[in-house]
C-alpha cells in the first residue's frame, strides 16, 4: 500500500512539475513518474502566471456516463458549452471569453487536435473522449506557446488515462430520457512482468436527441499499451471511433417553434401529396431517413520519454490521424445547372436531388522535446512538424427523373496540402524564495495550398467557384510571466503575450460569396495582458483574474455560415475583450463543498463600419459595437454533499444576451439563459468487486425552455431591412441513471 501511494504522488508531481521526478527511487514504479512529461510543455502550473483550471480525474470522471466532453469544460470559468441536439451530444461545442472553437488549440498527449483545415475540434468525431482521459488543463487567455497552434484565447491539454499497475476493469450502462444510452467496458492488465501494461476500452453511445430527429450514433474504442523501463518509457496507443449523426446544424426560427414547437426543424424535410406528416398550414411532408453526418476517425500515438540523468529528459511522440467522412443531404427542387457533371445548361430545369459531401484526411507528424531542471533553473526547448492532406469531393447519389448512370461523376472536386512547424522554447526561473519569472517563445511556420473547384455555384461566372490558395505564414509567438508567492497561502501574477493565427479553409473560400469584402482574409494578432491573485488554504481558495486582449485583424462573426454550418467571419482593423474572472470553492464542513466562477466583460469593435450591402448604414463608421457571441457575464455556482458512499452535486450555470453580429440587432440576439443540473450517486464496495456506482443526473432541473446557440443575418429587399435569427433549443428536464461496476 506505501508503494502505491508513493507511485500517486509520483504521477500527481509530474503532470504539475517537468522534472520533479528525479527524486524517485529506482524501482519500476519511478518510471510512472515519467509517463506524462509529453505534456509539460503544453501545461502552465502555479508559476506560470497563466490563468488556468485543473481539472482531476476525479472531477472528470463526474461527467462521463453520457454527455460529451464540452459539458465537462463548461464547468470552468469563461466557457460555454454548445449542442445542436438539445441534450449535449452530438454537434456540441464551446466557446471561451467569447472566442470560437476555431481559435482554441486543444491537445491529447501534447498532440494538436484541431482539424488543420478548419480548425475545430469535433468532439463527436472521437466518441466517449471523456472516458480514456486521465486530467485535464483549461487555459485562459493566450495560453502557452509551445506545441501546435498558436491558443488565440484559450487552450485545452488533455492526458490519456495512465497505465494501471494492478488488474482490473469496468463496466458503464447508461440510460436516460430520449432514449439516451451508453454501453461501455473496459479492461487493464497491470502491470506483467514489472515491464508491460495493456488498457482497452470499448463505448456506444445513442440517442434520439431532444431535436426531431437529431439522433447521434457514436461508437469508439481505445488500445493502449506500455512499456515501463528503468529510464524508459514506451506508449503505443490508438483511439477513435465511428460518428452518425442526423443533420440538425440549420436551427429553427422563433415563428418555426410556434408553429411546430421547439422540437422542429426543416432538415430533409420535403413537400409529398401523399405524406405522412401534416405541418399546421396544411402542407403535406416526409423526411429522408438518412440525412446523415457520417465520420470515421483513428487517432494514432507513439510516446517515448527517455532520462538521461537527474537532470535532463527527452520526448518523441509520433502521431497519425486517419479520417473519412461525409454528408448526405436531401435537396428540394435544385437548379440543375449547378451541378456541372450532368451537363445541364438551362437554368430553368429544377429535380429533387440526393448528395453527398466527402472528404478523407491524413495528418502525421513528430513532437520533440528536451527537458533540464536545476535547483533553481527549469528549460524545456522543441518542436513539432505535421503535414496534412484533405480531398475534398461531391457526388450524386439521385436526381429525381435521371438514371444513375446520367449523374456519375464529381459535382466539385478540391485538395488541401499544410504544413505545420514551430520551435519553442519555455524557461522557468526562480529568482528568488517565492519569485519566479517565466518566459517562452514559439516560431511557427505553416503553408497552406489549396487548388480545384469549390461547391460553391457562382452565379456571376456561371461556373463552380475555382480555389487557388498558396499561403505561407511566420508567426513570433512570445509569453512572459512574472509570479510571486508569499504568507504561504497568497500568489500575485501579471503576464503579457503576443499570438498570431492564420485563416481557416472557410474563410477563404466561402468569404467571397457571402462578405461584400473580396479581398482576401488577413493572419490574426492578439495582444494579451493578465493580472491575477490567487488565495489558498485547505478548506478555502480564491481566485481573481484581471484580462485585456487586444485584437489586431481579428475575424468575427458575420452571423451568417455556410451550408456546412461553419460561421462566416470578417476581419475587423481594431477590437478587444477585456474583464475580470473570480473563483472561489470552500469546504466549511468535511461533507459539504461550495463554489462557482464568474466572468463579467466588455467585448468591442472599435469603429465598426455596417457591410451591409444596400442598406442605409452601408459604409458608415456605427462606433464601437459589441462582438458577436460575446455575452458581457456568464458564471456558474455549485454545492456538493458527500457522506459514506452517497454524493449529491447540484449546480447552476448562467450565460449573458449574445448578439449574432456585430451590429446590436435586438431581433438578432440569444437571449439570456440559466439552467440548473443535479447529480446524484451512491456507491458500494464488495469482497467480489472493486466498486459498484448508482448514479442519476437531472438535466435543466427547473424546466428551463431555453437556446444555448443560434445564428443570423440580415439582407435588404425592395428597400426594407429584414433580420433573419435560428436558434437551438434545449430540452427542458431530463434524466441519464448510469450504473458502473468496476473489478
Amino acid at each position: 500500500m506505501k508503494r502505491f501511494f508513493v507511485f500517486l504522488a509520483a504521477v500527481a508531481q509530474c503532470a504539475t512539475s517537468a522534472m520533479a521526478a528525479d527524486v524517485m527511487p529506482q524501482d519500476s514504479l519511478r518510471t510512472y513518474a515519467v509517463d506524462a512529461i509529453e505534456v509539460v510543455a503544453v501545461r502552465a502550473d502555479d508559476r506560470s502566471a497563466i490563468a488556468h483550471t485543473d481539472l482531476s480525474p476525479e472531477e472528470v470522471e463526474r461527467h462521463r456516463y453520457g454527455m460529451d466532453f464540452p459539458s465537462l469544460l463548461a464547468q470552468t470559468p469563461s466557457v460555454i458549452a454548445t449542442n445542436e441536439t438539445g441534450i449535449g451530444i452530438g454537434g456540441t461545442s464551446f466557446k471561451m471569453r467569447g472566442t470560437d472553437a476555431t481559435r482554441l488549440n486543444v491537445t491529447i498527449n501534447g498532440v494538436a487536435m484541431n482539424n488543420p483545415d478548419s480548425h475545430s475540434m469535433y468532439w463527436y468525431d472521437t466518441p466517449d473522449l471523456i472516458s480514456a482521459v486521465g486530467d485535464v488543463q483549461v487555459q485562459r487567455g493566450a495560453g502557452v506557446s509551445t506545441n501546435g497552434t498558436g491558443a488565440f484565447g484559450g487552450a485545452v491539454s488533455m492526458t490519456t488515462a495512465a497505465a494501471s499497475h494492478r488488474f482490473g476493469g469496468e463496466a458503464s450502462l447508461s440510460y436516460g430520457s430520449y432514449n439516451t444510452q451508453k454501453q461501455g467496458v473496459q479492461i487493464s492488465s497491470g502491470l506483467l512482468g514489472g515491464r508491460w501494461a495493456v488498457d482497452a476500452r470499448l463505448t456506444h453511445i445513442s440517442s434520439d436527441g431532444y431535436i426531431d430527429r437529431g439522433a447521434t450514433d457514436l461508437k469508439s474504442y481505445m488500445l493502449q499499451g506500455s512499456y515501463y523501463g528503468d529510464n524508459t518509457v514506451i506508449k503505443l496507443l490508438s483511439f477513435g471511433g465511428k460518428a452518425k449523426t442526423y443533420l440538425t446544424y440549420t436551427g429553427v426560427t422563433k415563428e418555426e417553434m410556434e408553429l411546430y414547437g421547439r422540437r422542429y426543424h426543416s432538415e430533409g424535410q420535403y413537400e409529398t401529396d401523399s405524406g405522412p406528416y401534416q405541418l399546421a398550414d396544411g402542407t403535406h411532408v416526409d423526411y429522408y431517413d438518412d440525412h446523415t453526418d457520417n465520420y470515421l476517425q483513428l487517432n494514432n500515438q507513439l510516446i517515448v520519454n527517455q532520462r538521461l540523468s537527474d537532470r535532463w529528459m527527452l520526448n518523441l511522440t509520433g502521431f497519425y490521424t486517419y479520417g473519412y467522412g461525409y454528408y448526405r443531404q436531401y435537396k428540394a427542387d435544385r437548379t440543375l445547372a449547378e451541378y456541372l457533371n450532368l451537363g445541364i445548361t438551362d437554368y430553368g430545369v429544377e429535380a429533387d436531388i440526393i448528395r453527398s459531401k466527402i472528404m478523407e484526411n491524413h495528418t502525421g507528424g513528430v513532437n520533440a522535446a528536451a527537458a533540464y531542471k536545476a535547483d533553481n533553473l527549469s528549460l524545456i526547448v522543441g518542436g513539432s512538424w505535421s503535414t496534412y492532406a484533405c480531398p475534398h469531393w461531391g457526388e450524386l447519389d439521385w436526381v429525381d427523373g435521371m438514371r444513375d448512370s446520367a449523374i456519375a461523376g464529381r459535382w466539385y472536386d478540391n485538395d488541401v496540402r499544410k504544413q505545420d512547424a514551430n520551435l519553442f522554447a519555455k524557461v522557468d526561473w526562480s529568482v528568488v524564495r517565492g519569485l519566479d519569472i517565466v518566459a517562452d517563445v514559439q516560431y511557427r511556420h505553416v503553408h497552406y495550398k489549396a487548388w480545384g473547384v469549390n461547391d460553391n455555384f457562382d452565379w456571376n461566372t456561371m461556373q463552380m467557384q475555382p480555389i487557388d490558395i498558396n499561403n505561407g505564414y511566420n508567426f513570433l509567438n512570445p509569453h512572459l510571466g512574472i509570479s510571486y508567492r508569499f504568507a504561504k497561502r497568497h500568489q500575485l501574477y501579471g503576464s503579457a503575450a503576443i499570438a498570431h493565427k492564420e485563416p481557416t479553409r472557410s474563410d477563404f473560400t466561402d468569404r467571397y460569396m457571402f462578405s461584400t469584402d473580396d479581398k482576401e482574409p488577413q493572419a490574426e494578432a492578439l495582444y494579451d495582458i493578465e493580472l491575477g491573485y490567487n488565495y489558498s488554504s485547505p478548506k478555502l481558495s480564491l481566485g481573481i483574474n484581471l484580462y485585456y486582449m487586444i485584437y489586431r485583424n481579428q475575424l468575427v462573426h458575420t452571423g451568417l455560415v455556410n451550408d456546412g454550418s461553419d460561421a462566416l467571419n470578417v476581419n475587423v482593423p481594431k477590437s478587444y475583450r477585456r474583464g475580470v474572472e473570480f473563483s472561489a470553492a470552500w469546504r466549511p464542513l468535511r461533507w459539504l463543498s461550495l463554489g462557482g466562477n464568474a466572468t463579467f466583460s466588455e467585448n468591442k469593435i472599435r469603429n465598426y463600419v455596417d457591410m451591409l450591402a444596400d442598406s442605409p448604414t452601408y459604409g458608415e463608421n456605427l462606433g464601437d459595437m459589441t462582438i458577436s457571441y460575446s455575452p458581457d457575464a456568464m458564471g456558474k455556482i455549485f454545492a456538493g454533499v458527500s457522506a459514506g458512499g452517497f454524493e449529491a452535486m447540484i449546480s447552476t450555470t448562467f450565460v449573458g444576451k449574445q448578439y449574432f453580429t456585430n451590429n446590436e440587432i435586438e431581433a438578432l440576439s440569444l437571449e439570456a439563459y440559466n439552467f440548473t443540473n443535479l447529480d446524484l450517486s451512491y456507491t458500494i464496495s464488495s469482497q467480489k468487486v472493486r466498486s459498484v456506482r448508482f448514479g442519476v443526473t437531472l438535466y435543466n432541473l427547473f424546466n428551463q425552455l431555453y437556446c444555448s446557440n443560434g445564428y443570423g443575418y440580415s439582407y435588404m429587399w425592395d428597400g426594407q431591412r429584414y433580420d433573419e435569427a435560428y436558434y437551438f433549443p434545449q430540452a427542458p428536464l431530463h434524466i441519464l441513471a448510469n450504473v458502473t461496476v468496476r473489478f
